[in-house]
């Protein structure tokens, strides 16, 4: 390129080819192949439009053109052109507005498939008559290239399928933003934020908005700098949390009323990435896991007092580490929560120590690798992994997605129901995928029954309707906290203090939450079916998904334009399987172990309800009298029984109970138990 760029000048190539180097003075193009001699000028591209607009080394000098199209096109930009090939490296920035305002339209940094991959290439359509500036800089390198802007006929984008509107809670102050998660016991989801000295909560209200809880607490010796993740370790109704830091892991321990922590930190050198909770010997108490880098990674089991002890290897025990992102799923339907282990660096192993690792759970706190065997064993560079079921078949499919692309891509992998996986990625729209990112994680986004990607380039993968095809949409936030911040049913998105709520559409939903009484008190690993006329969707209930953030532990379903749904299954950890049938939609429905709603219980078509909800003084159980009951008991929300009531009674004292949510559970005498929530007020 330097050669070119020394003949020009030999030539007497006019000095005005310079007059590019500032957006004042940017040079018009049109359709067709350009030359950039060098990358000298002094005004530099900003904002940045490129790498989700991240940069660690500052660009210093930009070149920059302006093109005003005479109709409406689709355009492509690119330097993946075999004159650049093989070692160019290239950044561009598309933006619209006048120079001083102006705002990012497209670009791209190392979309290209050429050379070494760090060519640029970025598609998008334009209007007739408005002026975009197409900006290159000198992140990478400052040498010459040739660049080609491509006109083809204008294709219209497609309707996007949900949209969101953003708004600032300044009240979020802390330092580590990382989780969205109910921490207050109510089931509505709460804003979290860390610091060293304190664990800030954002409440859910009721009736919208949140209220700011500030909990000092005693310095944490590690900080979330990597992970966070959340569950009641010790069920005694409030949320625990496990911190991840590069030194070493934090847990901080929620007391009996929400309303402060303990903090106790272990002496072992853990350089943390995920981490999880979840049940790993299946005892009905919370452990916990944690991805080591550098080492084998560690895990600590419960000890049934909410004691976690330390172990290390075994599961995830390649020695050098680099365990990225631990995901708990039961990808065999065998009512057992499976690992899976995204891999990112080796020690300085090689590939081999890449390679993405999948443990069976055989019962009793045994795991079996089977990362080859069952097609998973890839070494593709790898922070995370979103598992979810693409086709309603009933089985989790995976999403292994590529943090960059020095080894592998985004990888497709098909659950073929035989503990196989089998790469689906050609055709799928995620190999035409060319962001690249370190968080990925699936949610049905806009509620029409199939699960989506949030991953890379701002970018949601919107599921095509089970065809295992995926259309991108790019939107202004990237990947963070994610629940449900108004109790709408639809997920919402936390960037720091900017809240991306879910505008919705007129798809119908159900949200359930779960309350443990066997199993652990979130009911974390548990897996729960709906059944309608789209068939079958299932979803597992995790804490800690994606690589770095903490998410909603409720369960939420779309499906779309359907009315009712004919059942749902919940399958706990401790084996207990309850079924419901048709439960409401557009609602929450609160799931408590081993029970069934009784707004389904009728007798001689005489529903049996209580009221009025909330109450201050006295619960009315209307028609008990025509239940062949039991027993009767009022349980709390962290699982204790607070009354027992006469099978007859049909009228409650509550009076000395304190504000709150409980639950009513009457028990027939064929063994049925049926439940329903409500509050003292």
């Amino acid at each position: 390129m330097k050669t070119k760029f020394y003949t020009l000048l030999a030539i007497g190539f006019p000095f005005a080819l310079f007059s590019q180097n500032t957006c004042a003075t940017a040079v018009p193009i049109s359709a067709g192949t350009h030359t950039v001699v060098e990358i000298n000028g002094t005004d530099v591209p900003d904002p940045i439009c490129a790498n989700n607009g991240v940069i660690t080394n500052p660009n210093a000098a930009g070149e920059w053109y302006i093109y005003t199209p005479s109709d409406d096109y689709t355009v492509t930009v690119t330097t993946d052109l075999a004159a650049n090939s093989p070692s160019g490296d290239t950044r561009f920035h598309v933006y619209t507005g006048t120079c001083g305002a102006l705002a990012c339209h497209a670009g791209d940094d190392d979309a290209g498939t050429l050379g070494d991959g760090y060519l640029s290439v970025s598609t998008f359509n334009v209007q007739q008559g408005v002026d975009y500036y197409i900006a290159f800089d000198n992140r990478w390198s400052s040498n010459g290239f040739d660049f080609e802007l491509i006109e083809d006929p204008f294709i219209a984008p497609p309707t996007v399928p949900v949209s969101f509107t953003a708004t600032t809670l300044p009240e979020i102050t802390g330092t580590y933003r990382r989780g969205i998660v109910d921490m207050n016991g109510d089931y509505l989801d709460d804003i979290v934020v860390i610091s060293s000295n304190e664990v800030q909560i954002h409440q859910q209200q009721v009736g919208g908005g949140f209220v700011t809880v500030d909990i000092p607490t005693t310095t944490a010796d590690y900080l979330p700098t990597w992970s966070m993740a959340v569950g009641d370790y010790d069920k005694n109704g409030f949320n625990d949390l496990v911190y991840g830091s590069g030194s070493g892991v934090t847990f901080m321990r929620a007391n009996a009323t929400g309303t402060g922590f303990t903090e106790t930190s272990g002496p072992e050198y853990v350089f943390s990435q995920r981490s999880n909770f979840i049940d790993i010997n299946n005892d009905g108490h919370l452990d916990a896991y944690v991805c080591h880098d550098v080492d084998p990674s560690v895990y600590y089991i419960n000890d049934g007092s909410g004691n976690l002890i330390f172990n290390q290897g075994g599961l995830g025990d390649v020695p050098a580490g680099g365990h990225y992102a631990s995901i708990w799923t039961d990808y065999n339907n065998d009512g057992l929560v499976d690992l899976f282990i995204s891999k990112c660096s080796g020690g300085g192993q090689g590939a081999t120590a890449k390679i993405n690792e999948l443990y069976r759970n055989e019962g009793n706190g045994v795991f079996t690798d089977v990362s080859v065997a069952s097609n998973m064993a890839d070494p593709v560079q790898t922070w995370s992994s979103a598992w979810n079921d693409f086709d309603n078949n009933g089985y989790m499919d995976a999403l292994v997605g590529a943090s960059n692309t020095n080894d592998g891509s985004h990888k497709l992998m098909y659950n073929n129901g035989d503990e196989t996986f089998t790469d689906i990625t050609a055709g799928s729209g995620w190999d035409a995928n060319n962001h690249y990112d370190i968080e990925y994680v699936s949610y049905d986004f806009d509620n029409d029954g199939f699960a989506d990607v949030l991953g890379a380039g701002s970018t949601i993968m919107f599921n095509n309707g089970g065809d295992l095809t995926f259309t991108p949409f790019e939107f202004d936030f990237t990947n963070g906290p994610i629940g449900d911040l108004n109790n709408d049913g639809f997920l919402d998105i936390q960037n720091g203090t900017t809240l991306y709520m879910n505008d919705g559409n007129d798809n119908n939903w159900i949200k359930i939450s779960m309350q443990g009484i066997q199993s652990n008190s979130n009911g974390i690993g548990a897996r729960v079916e709906i059944y309608g006329d789209w068939g079958k969707q299932i979803r597992d209930v995790q804490s800690g998904i994606g690589f770095r953030y903490m998410n909603t532990l409720n369960v939420h379903f779309g499906i779309g334009q359907a009315t009712e749904i004919d059942s749902m299954i919940i399958r706990w950890p401790s084996g207990v399987v309850d079924g419901i049938e048709n439960p409401a939609i557009n609602e929450t429905f609160h799931a408590v172990e081993g029970t069934h709603p009784l707004s389904l219980l009728s007798i001689d078509g005489e529903s049996i309800k209580i009221y009025p909800n909330p109450a201050v003084n006295e619960l009315t159980i209307e028609n008990l009298s025509k239940i062949d009951a039991s027993a009767v008991t009022i349980v709390s929300n962290l699982g204790a029984t607070v009354k027992e009531l006469s099978p007859t009674q049909a009228h409650v004292d509550i009076s000395s109970l304190e504000a709150g949510l409980y639950i009513l559970i009457i028990e027939t005498k064929n063994g049925a138990k049926y439940s329903e929530s409500f509050i003292k007020k």
